[in-house]
Order: structure tokens, then C-alpha cells, then sequence
């Protein structure tokens, strides 16, 4: 692993890492202005060279890998996330994503016609498409709590999920950080109360792990999912699947391998089956432990360190954003993770239908004439258009400056078109 003085040097108990001349560590186009680090994340050069190594090994005598070495490799990278999570590494399964693992809960369970699966309006998209399936399929029925934004605390959130929730609700899909809007829910006690009625609670953790500080023995959660690739830096296709012990019998992956029957008392079929889902490339997983490592020390004070000043810098932008373009903060930077949005005017009819690159015209121009990638979005369900801005340690305060130049010009275009 790549040690600090690879990446810059200190400077006042932490790390200066100039993104202009950080390309030993992050793999970044260097004429990008990259602000969009929540979607698909940005892995580390010493990361990745990780996960290399991995794969020679691996290719050096796959028989020998896949039936001897791979078991343990896994359980080397449980440990190191159990330690980020405060959790029992055992009760990790690993999957490709954040998607598959929550396909795979919803796929385990028997659901009965008029059973009710209860989200808010700010979910992500893929939990609502595989919601529909079943209510297609065996007659469910989805409960959206209205959250809409802006919102004024963590109360109001509350009281629109549980006054949602009833009789007929058997599983509650709730965001740890909300996808298109960037807020931190207030899961613990949204898993307390929910679960306090018989309520099982799987919690989408594909923005928490490395962005907010998690522990699953103080949230104690049905299921817990993260995607690992985002904030933890871990390689793409790093998944994972956390289980309450008490439930880990009854769910098994989508596709079982062809060692799913084998008897080996001495290892828990729940990690049999999520070790091995048949021949693929698992070193992404793997991987998460050097991640997990190389993450924890580029500031001192650790993975809270990294957090505090990712936090910091993006409510910094927030708030520099808002104030030129005239917008008002749409959550209090208490509920604002190291990922922020504001509000932008709706789409002019004159461009809705349009065929775009990115999703969004603005977006597309953005990165077109301006060298920006920042993600702009409508959300599904609302209506409401977002702009979400991201912080990660190669971000400085004047990337968001150029953004809120670049803002200023192209929302006065779209404000011409009427």
C-alpha cells in the first residue's frame, strides 16, 4: 500500500492534497472539475493497485484461489469493514451493490396480497422499480410518505414516515443518506419506532459507510446495504449486505452456487453463500480492506477527521451557491452529509423530452463548455430538480466557485428560452 507521502504533504496536522496535482493518487481527468464524487465514486491509484495484485494472484492458479484462498481473503475484508461499521464481520454478506443486495432481501421474503412496503418520496429509484415488480407480481402495495423539500428538521421526516406506516406494513425501506436529495435520515430512531411495531426495517446504506459515521449495533437494523464503492473508495463492484443474526437462516442470495448444498458445519451457510455466487471477479471485495485503510489515513484523526472536513467544505459550497444564485438551503447543515443539493428552477417545457448524454441539458453543458461534471437531476417522484454537489479530498472551495459561475450562465439561458 502507497503510503502518505505519495499524495502531499502535511500541513497543520493533515494532508494537503491539491486535485491539480493529485493524479498519483486519484485517477481524475485533470481537465474535469470533478464535484460528483456520490455516484459512482472515485477509487484510489494505491486502491486499485491493490485489487491488482489480487488479480494476479487469483490468475496465477485460479483452482487454488477459488476453492482455498478466496474464503479468507473475504473474511480479511469483513474484518476491516466490521471495524468501520462497529458490527460482527460475520454478519456481512458481500454482493456487487447496493441494488442487488436490496433485490435480494425483497426477493426472500413470502409476500401476500395487500402486503405493504413502506418508503419516502426520496428513495432511490432501483428500490422503487424492484418495489413494483412485486407489486405486480404478487399483489403488494407501496406506501410513499411525502417528504418533499425543503425541509425544516428531523421531526417532520418522522412523523411523514410513521404516520404511513400501519397494520398491513411488513418492511420499511429507509435511505441512511438520500440519493437525490443528500439528506441525512434520521434512522435510528425511524428503526427504533418502526420496529417496535412489528416492522422490519432494511436501511439503504449506499451513501453512509465513509460519509456519516455508522454503527449497526446501535442502529440494529432487519438489513443494512452499502454500496462501497462510493465513499469508502473501495473498487467497483463492491456490495455489501449486512443481516440481523436472528434472520440470516431465512435469506439466501438470488442465485445459488453450485456449492450452496455442500455441508461444512464449521462455516455459516450465510457466508457460504455470499462468498461464492459462482466463478466471477470478487478481489473488488477483497479490496475494501485496503480501502478501508488507505481512506482512514490520509488526515490525521482518521476516518472522522475525513468526514468533519468533507462535511465542513461542502455546507461551506452549499452556502456560497445558494447566496449566488439567490436560493435558500434546502435542509440545516445538521441533515447535510458530505453531499449537498439545492433547488433549481424546473425544466422549461421547451427542453423536457429532450435527449440528453447526461440526463439533464444543463448537466450535459456543464460538462460540455464549462469542464464540469456535477450531477442535475429531476427527481422521479416529486417533480423537483436538484443540483448535488459532492466533497472528497480532492475538492477545493473554488471548484464550486467556477460551478457557481457556470450556474449563473446557464440558468439565465434557460430563463430567456420562457
Amino acid at each position: 500500500m502507497e503510503t502518505i507521502g505519495a499524495i502531499g504533504a502535511r500541513t497543520e496536522g493533515r494532508v494537503s492534497i491539491d486535485p491539480r496535482h493529485a493524479g498519483s493518487v486519484w485517477p481524475l481527468d485533470p481537465d474535469i472539475t470533478f464535484l460528483n464524487h456520490g455516484s459512482y465514486g472515485v477509487c484510489p491509484r494505491p486502491v486499485l493497485h491493490a485489487q491488482q495484485r489480487y488479480r494476479t494472484q487469483m490468475e496465477r492458479d485460479p483452482v487454488r484461489w477459488f476453492m482455498r484462498d478466496q474464503e479468507g481473503l473475504l473474511d480479511e475484508a469483513r474484518r476491516a469493514l466490521a471495524g468501520l461499521l462497529d458490527c460482527d464481520g460475520a454478519d456481512i454478506g458481500w454482493t456487487a451493490n447496493a441494488t442487488v443486495a436490496i433485490a435480494t432481501v425483497l426477493h426472500a421474503y413470502h409476500w401476500r396480497a395487500g402486503d405493504e412496503i413502506l418508503c419516502c418520496d426520496q428513495e432511490y429509484m432501483s428500490s422503487i422499480n424492484e418495489i413494483e415488480r412485486l407489486c405486480d407480481r404478487f399483489g403488494v402495495r407501496l406506501s410513499v410518505a411525502p417528504i418533499r423539500i425543503p425541509v425544516r428538521d428531523e421531526e417532520e421526516i418522522v412523523e411523514r414516515i410513521l404516520s404511513r406506516a400501519t397494520g398491513a406494513t411488513r418492511l420499511a425501506i429507509i435511505s441512511h443518506i438520500t440519493s437525490p436529495s443528500a439528506i441525512v435520515m434520521p434512522v435510528a430512531r425511524l428503526t427504533r419506532e418502526l420496529r417496535s411495531r412489528g416492522i422490519d426495517v432494511l436501511i439503504d446504506g449506499a451513501h453512509g459507510p465513509g460519509q456519516v459515521p455508522v454503527s449497526l449495533r446501535e442502529l440494529e437494523p432487519t438489513f443494512y446495504v452499502a454500496t462501497l464503492h462510493k465513499w469508502v473508495c473501495a473498487p467497483k463492484g463492491a456490495g455489501m449486505l449486512w443481516v440481523h443474526p436472528e434472520r440470516q437462516a431465512s435469506l439466501r442470495p438470488i442465485a445459488l452456487s453450485s456449492r450452496a448444498h455442500e455441508d461444512r458445519p464449521w462455516r455459516a451457510l450465510f457466508l457460504r453463500d455470499f462468498d461464492y455466487h459462482g466463478t466471477d471477479d470478487y478481489t473488488a471485495h477483497m479490496a475494501v480492506r485496503d480501502a478501508v485503510a488507505f481512506m482512514g489515513s490520509l488526515l490525521d484523526g482518521g476516518w472522522d477527521a475525513l468526514m468533519a472536513r468533507n462535511h465542513d467544505l461542502v455546507v461551506e459550497a452549499r452556502d456560497l451557491l445558494c447566496a449566488r444564485l439567490g436560493l435558500e438551503a434546502p435542509v440545516p447543515a445538521s441533515m447535510v452529509p458530505m453531499m449537498a443539493t439545492i433547488q433549481l428552477p424546473t425544466m422549461p417545457e421547451a427542453l423536457s423530452g429532450q435527449r440528453t448524454v447526461f440526463g439533464d441539458p444543463i448537466q450535459d453543458r456543464l460538462v460540455a463548455e464549462h469542464g464540469i461534471q456535477v450531477p442535475i437531476w429531476t427527481n422521479a417522484m416529486t417533480g423537483q430538480r436538484f443540483c448535488r454537489i459532492s466533497a472528497q479530498v480532492y475538492n477545493t472551495l473554488d471548484q464550486y466557485e467556477r460551478l457557481a459561475d457556470a450556474l449563473e450562465q446557464e440558468l439565465a439561458r434557460e430563463r430567456a428560452m420562457g
